[in-house]
């Protein structure tokens, strides 16, 4: 059976710029092998797999693999999977919100405008402190070595995904950083967390921060852009009454040295819900054909 399938970048204003997806379209009959074996064909940071949804209210059901593994929420993810439901004319906003069916339970995204101008934007699972740290700590000091950081601890943030969280001094310092492979390596797997993610303020016209995500387990790589990690810093700038305005909203940069360009919009709400959205644009339209093996 052949299905519509898409290649999106997602948290970008042109292709290029922002975190690669592959979407598979009408999934239903393929199993968790076949959903796995997509995702590590597909090389993406994740693939996601369109079902009917099963909850009353759900706008359409998702579930997000990795190469490696399924993921249970990811904010790139869903992001462009709404994106392309919306093109496919899968499913309509009602009153401007779609609801994503997956793991993480029946989730709302916001839907603003139309056509390449369209932001969408997730409300991310409920992130939580785990842990304040010190610079010091000795599972954290040698991932932090030669970073000159800025006011606020490392923290360790749990939002479906741990991700320990380190301010950096300056965006200069940020950015000419070269992260210590085998230091975030060994974070991750000593700590159960995805790696260290690090931030600095910015004077940027554009965007009030820039971020960088070190992934160190299950694979070590710089991800170009993440709406859950990024999530996170909402949740933990809100916990110390740090957000960089009134109305808790503020965009970030992320991906450039790694060759992208994403800007990601971030709104803490007034039920301190934290959404992560941006816009997203088709690069690949066209039919998959994954026949079961004899």
């Amino acid at each position: 059976m052949k299905r519509r399938y898409l290649q999106l970048d997602v948290f970008a204003g042109h292709p290029g710029d922002g975190n690669p997806l592959a979407v598979v379209l009408d999934a239903d009959g393929l199993d968790d092998a076949d959903m796995q074996a997509i995702a590590r064909w597909t090389r993406l940071p994740e693939t996601t797999f369109v079902f009917p949804p099963t909850q009353p209210g759900a706008s359409y059901r998702i579930r997000m693999f990795s190469p490696r593994r399924e993921v249970p929420f990811a904010g790139h993810p869903s992001v462009g999977t709404a994106h392309a439901v919306l093109e496919a004319g899968l499913a309509t906003p009602r009153d401007g919100f779609l609801y994503q069916e997956g793991i993480a339970g029946v989730l709302p995204l916001q839907v603003v405008g139309e056509g390449r101008k369209r932001t969408i934007a997730v409300r991310t699972p409920r992130a939580r402190v785990v842990e304040v740290a010190s610079a010091e700590d000795p599972r954290l000091a040698p991932a932090l070595q030669g970073l000159p950081l800025g006011a606020l601890p490392p923290v360790l943030m749990d939002g479906g995904r741990r991700w320990w969280l380190a301010e950096v001094a300056d965006e200069a310092a940020l950015r000419a950083a070269t992260p210590r492979w085998d230091a975030i390596e060994a974070l991750a797997q000593a700590t159960e967390t995805m790696g260290l993610f690090v931030y600095a303020r910015s004077a940027d016209p554009v965007y009030y921060y820039a971020v960088r995500a070190f992934v160190g387990a299950p694979a070590r790589f710089e991800d170009a852009a993440s709406g859950a990690a990024n999530a996170t810093l909402a949740a933990w700038l809100a916990s110390r009454d740090a957000l960089p305005s009134r109305d808790g909203r503020y965009r970030i940069s992320q991906g450039r040295e790694v060759g992208h360009d994403a800007i990601i919009d971030l709104h803490v709400d007034a039920d301190g819900e934290v959404w992560s959205g941006g816009r997203v644009c088709d690069v690949v339209k066209g039919e998959i054909d994954w026949s079961a093996r004899e």
